[in-house]
């Protein structure tokens, strides 16, 4: 029998979902406490999903993908973000660091980069630095022309899968006097001289993801590394942010359906008063708040991956809206699944409150929250200009 979350989902979608199901089963549950607990970056499972050929699904079938769209993706995210974000997290934060080279890269990076990512080769997107995080244009970092080359200095920070991935989309200042006109977008490989890593971050959440500096010293990078040409790094960080959006937004989806069902399933095991606790009906009141909002957020997260994949032009609004309502409904039915186990929900045995810890993230990275609401607000603004509404 078709339930609501099949609605909408072709075949390849339902199959995908049920590949990361099974993955969620057999090896995230039985580390994720420990992988959590110790930080451990989740070399093994990502091997897994390479072999599940989920690293493909965002590449196009002439390079060694499946050729997926964003719908895929979002449905594979989802899925795994219900057993661990943090887990999770190796793969889509590989989408991210592809996507400049996907949307944006020339044929000859596609052709060298694409097949390697697509069999599962770890890569990450280093924007943000000290003083560069929504503010794009604040970026430090710079990429001075030399010879057949640029050379690149200085430091990026909470860079997600930094010093696991193997390829590094970089945005660095090629014309610092120009603002965010300035910046450009680089392909950096691990190994490359001039190029470390730095502190790895102790996250309250997400610790099974690794978060570190990338260190620039005096890095050379060849010319045919710079994507889609000098100064035009922003609009490659705008392009890749709204695109990414709908992961961030399909990983605090997946956090949330994570802490109701635990929720549920706890409301019908946990008695009190001589009966199980979903026999209390403000139990069933919370319950049914949590699960409309959820449901709530999926329908958009899902409307976004599909205008996407649709083709629809200008994405920035529902894209923005989609991460940034999915994020705030994770924050709020998490924290409500800790309020509704009661003490155990405070307790390490319980993944509720490691939900609760995962969710945070999910507000405050690729844009926080407060830069989506400015995003959707000024398009209603220029929606209204132009009649539209």
């Amino acid at each position: 029998m078709e339930s609501l979350s099949d609605l909408g989902l072709t075949e390849l979608q339902l199959e995908i979902r049920n590949t990361c199901r099974e993955i969620g089963e057999k090896k995230i549950l039985p580390v994720r406490e420990k992988y959590d607990a110790e930080g451990i970056f989740p070399t093994d499972i990502a091997k897994d999903f390479a072999d599940a050929g989920l690293f493909g699904l965002f590449i196009p079938e002439e390079f060694g993908g499946m050729g997926g769209g964003t719908m895929d993706m979002v449905v594979a995210v989802e899925e795994l973000s219900k057993y661990c974000a943090g887990i999770a997290l190796s793969l889509f934060g590989t989408a991210l660091g592809t996507l400049p080279i996907l949307l944006c890269g020339s044929e000859e990076q596609k052709r060298k980069y694409l097949p390697r990512i697509a069999e599962g080769t770890i890569a990450a997107f280093a924007l943000t630095e000290a003083n560069a995080g929504s503010d794009a244009a604040g970026v430090r970092t710079t990429a001075v022309e030399d010879g057949d080359g640029y050379v690149l200095n200085g430091t990026k920070q909470w860079i997600t899968n930094g010093g696991e991935a193997d390829i590094y989309t970089v945005c660095a200042m090629t014309d610092p006097g120009r603002g965010a006109r300035g910046a450009s977008f680089f392909i950096v490989e691990k190994g490359t001289p001039g190029f470390s890593f730095g502190k790895k971050e102790n996250k309250m959440g997400i610790r099974a993801s690794a978060t570190r500096e990338l260190v620039f010293q005096d890095c050379r990078v060849p010319k045919e590394n710079l994507i889609w040409g000098r100064g035009r790094g922003f609009f490659v960080a705008m392009k890749t942010l709204d695109q990414s959006r709908p992961s961030v937004a399909a990983q605090a989806l997946g956090i949330a359906e994570g802490a109701l069902a635990c929720a549920v399933r706890y409301s019908r095991e946990r008695r009190q008063f001589g009966q199980p606790l979903c026999a209390n009906q403000g139990y069933l009141f919370m319950l049914s708040d949590m699960a409309t909002k959820v449901e709530a957020a999926k329908a958009l997260v899902y409307r976004c991956a599909q205008a996407m994949d649709a083709g629809l032009k200008d994405i920035s609004k529902i894209s923005a809206m989609a991460k940034c309502y999915a994020s705030d409904v994770a924050m709020s039915v998490t924290t409500d699944a800790v309020q509704a186990l009661g003490g155990y929900g405070y307790m390490k045995e319980y993944p509720v409150e490691k939900m609760m810890r995962d969710a945070k993230i999910t507000q405050i990275y690729e844009g926080t929250n407060q830069i989506q609401r400015d995003v959707i607000g000024k398009a209603l603004i220029k929606e209204a200009a132009s009649g539209q509404i």
